[in-house]
């Protein structure tokens, strides 16, 4: 059985036991989650695509930790203008583990 679900303005595809680094989530390390915004389920053959949702779908998850993504570097630079600039950024994320979807 498999989910898809969207949080922080992504898609993931997700199954009972597995972990996931999603955008940062205002919630402890250890607490439960409940992520109702469920695009799709699949069990088998039965499958419910929702329109977006799909009715009464929650996945439940533990928050595992919280953590930065490696770091980007933008460089901009115009040739011949003796112009350069480097920016670096660092992303926020949570590590969240799957306990199970319920439909």
């Amino acid at each position: 059985m498999y989910a898809v679900i969207r949080t922080g303005g992504k898609q993931y595809k997700v199954a009972a036991g597995g972990k996931l680094k999603v955008e940062s989530l205002p919630a402890e390390v250890g607490s439960t989650i409940e992520i109702s915004d469920v695009l799709m389920v699949a069990d088998g053959d039965k499958i419910s695509v929702g329109a977006p949702l799909v009715a009464g779908a929650t996945v439940k998850a533990t928050v595992v930790s919280h953590g930065r993504g490696i770091k980007v570097i933008i460089f901009k630079m115009r040739r011949r203008k003796h112009y350069r600039k480097t920016q670096g950024h660092r992303q926020n994320y949570t590590e969240i583990r799957i306990d199970g979807i319920s439909v």
